[in-house]
């Protein structure tokens, strides 16, 4: 349990858990084995994966991220004015944001795509999901966040504070801890997540291309062309570059379109 306190104290940090029985089998369908650590090396620092729990009744598997700030920056230059500092002083390491769902792009590919050796058919079936995201940068408000999970049918639970208790003028933190929770399959819940995380932070540490648009049709396909935000949604994630979300947009449409022939 140290373990899973640091990452929500320090770190920026995923956990997922699950109350079906045997739980354990949250191991085979991450292809992640409960009973190590695994640790990969990522171009921004490292992304750990562990068990906190890992019992019959319930198994719950952490992704955190140990994200090194002058790796961000390596071989970058001055940005304007205020440039350098920003990227030096930023909340990066310690709210997820899209660095997260490149660890998870990383991490959990096959997950993702619904592919299990060995519980091929559970990885096909919708089982009780919990998701916890002890920091998250949800610029939108608590609204927002409501407005892109509950369509998806997930139950949402937000804790939120005061950008500073002693100056509550200044408002609300943009920052929540956010917990979801679903009878899903683990890919549905993932790929929600991939897409949605940077969405909720506005912002992408990486420049967004062409190839972004492939990247997130075919983690929205089955479900972003009929989402009530889907307009917001392709635009915060093409880091509002008009010419990528029209051509997103127009194919979302035509897709939806096939599905009614």
């Amino acid at each position: 349990m140290e373990h899973l306190e640091e990452a929500r104290l320090r770190f920026n940090a995923l956990t997922i858990s699950t109350t079906h029985q045997p739980a354990t089998d949250l191991g085979f369908l991450l292809h992640k084995n409960p009973s190590r650590v695994q640790v990969e090396e990522l171009s921004f620092g490292k992304a750990h994966v562990f068990y906190p729990e890992a019992e019959q009744e319930r198994c719950t598997a952490a992704l955190l991220l140990e994200i090194d700030p002058v790796a961000l920056v390596r071989g970058r230059g001055p940005a304007g004015e205020g440039g350098q500092l920003e990227q030096y002083v930023n909340d990066r390491p310690y709210a997820a944001n899209s660095f997260l769902s490149v660890a998870m792009g990383r991490l959990f590919t096959t997950a993702m795509s619904g592919r299990s050796k060995e519980r091929q058919e559970l990885a096909g079936t919708a089982i009780p999901l919990i998701e916890n995201l002890p920091v998250v940068a949800a610029r939108g408000g608590e609204d927002l966040v409501r407005r892109l999970f509950e369509p998806l049918g997930y139950r949402v639970e937000l804790s939120m504070s005061k950008l500073d208790e002693q100056f509550p003028e200044w408002g609300e933190s943009p920052y929540v801890s956010l917990q979801i929770a679903g009878t899903v399959r683990l890919q549905d819940l993932l790929v929600h997540l991939y897409v949605l995380i940077p969405v909720l932070d506005n912002g992408k540490h990486y420049w967004v291309g062409d190839d972004e648009i492939e990247k997130l049709l075919k983690r929205g396909e089955g479900w972003l062309g009929q989402h009530p935000e889907r307009d917001l949604i392709v635009s915060r994630y093409l880091k509002r570059q008009r010419h990528l979300q029209r051509e997103a947009l127009a194919r979302l449409l035509e897709e939806s379109s096939e599905d009614f022939l």
